[in-house]
């Protein structure tokens, strides 16, 4: 991976943190490091366990928010645009009635990874049904839901430099 790809993912980092995470990635030990401290990826292949997980964090934690309709894992979500997943707002008219749906979309890159980089994004996807804008108040929020939500992200985006340059780490067979 060039040093421009690992800027793409770790842009918003210090030049520190990117230096030290460069040099984590150039001596290949980002990918033992991630595997032994998660070894193994979830569970949540379907989108109805998807759902029914996204469901119990949203219920713990913002039980008066707008209801959500749909989470489901999308092909055509690329991270290339720092995009790990999206929220969407729809409106419809049904006769002479608004009606107003909530869909969470996940890259499907994200079906073989563990499950606490699953729950920061899907953390992050339902904050957007109070906190439009990444904002202080965003993050907060975030913060509420998931206490371990920025050492996360970080730890995602690191995977996901290591993954561009080395390949998946949990979604092959574990004798490889």
């Amino acid at each position: 991976m060039s040093r421009s790809r690992t800027v793409n993912y770790l842009g918003g980092y210090s030049p520190q943190v990117q230096q030290q995470a460069q040099a984590l990635l150039d001596s290949n030990r980002s990918g033992a490091w991630l595997l032994k401290k998660y070894p193994q990826m979830h569970v949540l292949a379907s989108e109805k366990a998807l759902y029914d997980y996204a469901q119990g964090i949203k219920n713990r934690f913002m039980r008066s928010s707008s209801p959500i309709s749909k989470v489901v894992y999308d092909d055509r979500i690329h991270i290339i645009n720092n995009a790990l997943g999206l929220h969407t707002h729809i409106s419809r008219v049904q006769g002479s009635r608004l009606k107003a749906k909530n869909e969470i979309r996940i890259s499907s890159l994200f079906r073989k990874v563990p499950e606490p980089f699953l729950r920061m994004i899907l953390v992050h996807e339902l904050a957007h049904l109070r906190e439009k804008d990444h904002d202080k108040a965003f993050y907060k929020l975030c913060c509420y839901m998931e206490p371990d939500y920025h050492q996360l992200e970080f730890e995602l985006r690191l995977y996901l430099c290591h993954r561009e340059r080395f390949g998946d780490l949990w979604g092959r067979p574990a004798d490889q």
